[in-house]
């Protein structure tokens, strides 16, 4: 059978799951480049987490209109034809955007987000890492960035919900589904090595990565 060496990948998953440092590990191990998301850009972002009410709204128009930004210079730059792994998949800001725009706000940014994904490509692989919240709230507190330790638990178990939610119902593109909560991917050269020849075998349709389970 022949291996799969997808040219557009995307690392996906709630705060704190490990999806940046997975990106740039697999677009080394492929070949690709990676493409992240700057959050420290977004000049809305801290007050966001102060005032989730006041500011969702130019929080979420600002990361749209950035994503769509680097995916249309990538296009225009044919970076498409050496590969690249992202971690961000531009179809899943609507999963921010209900959880916390109200109506009429949701309603002008669904207007926005129609225009901007009009010709958005569609991933070779999406690898969607879980994590229960536990876990990622200790995760985000190690890493010590000042605005995320006012993430509230409640929060972040609406964004676990939608993400499950979400990916419960995605086909888009092929889905790999990754238990990151008791295996390293990021650090453990086994891990990700075992993670790395699973994915040279997806074609496509739903998969789950999960090892520990086999070693029992």
């Amino acid at each position: 059978m022949n291996t799969f060496n997808p040219g557009y990948v995307v690392v996906e998953g709630p705060i704190g799951v490990g999806k940046t440092s997975l990106a740039r590990r697999l677009a080394g191990a492929f070949g690709g480049r990676p493409l992240l998301e700057r959050p420290d850009e977004n000049p809305f972002l801290e007050r966001f987490y102060r005032s989730r009410k006041y500011f969702a709204l130019p929080t979420q128009l600002f990361f749209l209109f950035q994503r769509a930004r680097q995916i249309q210079e990538l296009k225009q730059g044919d970076m498409f034809s050496s590969g690249y792994v992202t971690d961000f998949l531009f179809d899943k800001d609507k999963l921010f955007a209900r959880a916390n725009l109200d109506n009429d706000e949701l309603r002008l940014y669904e207007q926005v987000y129609t225009q901007l994904s009009l010709d958005i490509p569609v991933p070779d692989l999406v690898i969607y890492l879980q994590a229960p919240v536990d876990v990622l709230l200790e995760r985000v507190r190690r890493r010590g960035i000042e605005y995320e330790s006012m993430i509230e638990r409640d929060y972040l178990q609406i964004i676990v919900d939608a993400y499950t939610q979400f990916f419960h119902h995605y086909t888009a593109a092929p889905l790999l589904v990754v238990n990151a909560a008791e295996i390293n991917i990021v650090d453990n050269s086994d891990d990700f090595q075992t993670l790395v020849e699973y994915i040279r075998k997806i074609h496509s349709g739903r998969h789950f990565f999960n090892p520990l389970v086999a070693e029992l």
